[in-house]
């Protein structure tokens, strides 16, 4: 055999479907998982886009800024380089908001997972203008937080407030709701009052538990209860999670406080109830009310790895409580 008689690999025909070229003319050709590609990050693009700009941007101009004294205005800032957060570790009121708002965290994440949980069991029984019940009950989680707030703080004003009318009427003395002691639970009812959102995604996971598990159950003699602990609970184990996780990181974000705050300064940092002076907060303050950019931006930089921390050790502890039906380590 001579060298002549050896065919090169790219005169072959199945080399240029492998290569994604044409064996005659020298024009490319795009094989299906260019296209596949090509059509995955013309669709993503948006978001992507997006996420650079309003997102990675944004967080890395923060980092910066938390290691420089920058106030908004005036030029005269300098860089400190981790001065902000050592003056954040040795600030009490840094550390007294933060308590207060892993508290709240704690508080309103289980109650808000119940409520909606409760909610999503009574309407996915079999009973009349079902639909209509779910959509009344979903309806307060589509209100925007800061309506939401403004209606609350109306709702609970210690002078015109109907809550405050309905006790007078009764010959009850009026009750200061929006200060202390009683602003915190004003607060938790805030969150417990867009429960409808919780409740939407728990009927999702209800409908999709298999019907022959509770029919199997009921055969063998087990009760409602038991029903409910053995089977329903594990196949939601996922969603439970997922509204954990999400709940966690909107509750320790909550600017609801300032909202429900006494009519006072402009800022109304300083008339926040010294209950629901929340990290957030803080932060709020040490942005607006003070003008301590650098500062603020590293209190949020602290916030975000905590927040990474908590999530992490809750996907950890949770890892064997959680059923799902479809392993999400196998390999497809």
């Amino acid at each position: 055999m001579t060298v002549d008689q050896i065919s090169p690999v790219a005169d072959r025909p199945d080399a240029a479907a492998s290569t994604g070229r044409a064996s005659a003319g020298g024009r490319p050709r795009i094989t299906m998982t260019a296209r596949r590609y090509r059509a995955f990050y013309l669709f993503t693009s948006p978001w992507i886009i997006g996420f650079l700009l309003l997102t990675v941007v944004p967080m890395a101009y923060a980092l910066w800024l938390s290691f420089t004294t920058f106030d908004g205005i005036s030029p005269n800032w300098k860089y400190v380089g981790l001065g902000n957060y050592r003056e954040l570790l040795n600030d009490p009121v840094t550390w007294d908001s933060l308590g207060r708002a892993g508290l709240f965290a704690v508080t309103s994440v289980p109650l808000s997972i119940i409520a909606g949980l409760g909610l999503a069991v009574l309407v996915n029984r079999p009973l009349k203008a079902r639909g209509l019940f779910r959509t009344l009950l979903y309806l307060p989680a589509v209100v925007p937080p800061v309506g939401a707030g403004l209606a609350f703080k109306l709702l609970f004003d210690q002078n015109s407030g109907a809550t405050n009318g309905v006790l007078t009427f009764f010959g009850i003395d009026a009750v200061a709701w929006l200060a202390d002691p009683y602003a915190r639970y004003v607060l938790l009812m805030t969150v417990l009052w867009g429960a409808g959102n919780v409740m939407i995604i728990s009927l999702a996971g209800l409908q999709d538990v298999p019907r022959e598990l509770h029919e199997a159950a009921r055969i063998d003699g087990a009760s409602a209860w038991r029903t409910f602990r053995s089977i329903t609970v594990p196949l939601l184990s996922p969603v439970l999670l997922f509204q954990t996780v999400t709940g966690m990181i909107a509750s320790v974000q909550t600017i609801m406080p300032l909202l429900l705050a006494p009519l006072g300064d402009t800022s109304g940092v300083t008339t926040v109830p010294q209950s629901n002076y929340l990290y957030m907060m803080h932060v709020f303050a040490q942005y607006f009310a003070l003008g301590r950019y650098g500062y603020a931006s590293a209190l949020l930089w602290v916030l975000f790895v905590l927040i990474l921390l908590v999530t992490g050790l809750i996907f950890k502890f949770t890892s064997g409580a959680v059923f799902y039906n479809v392993d999400p380590e196998a390999k497809k």
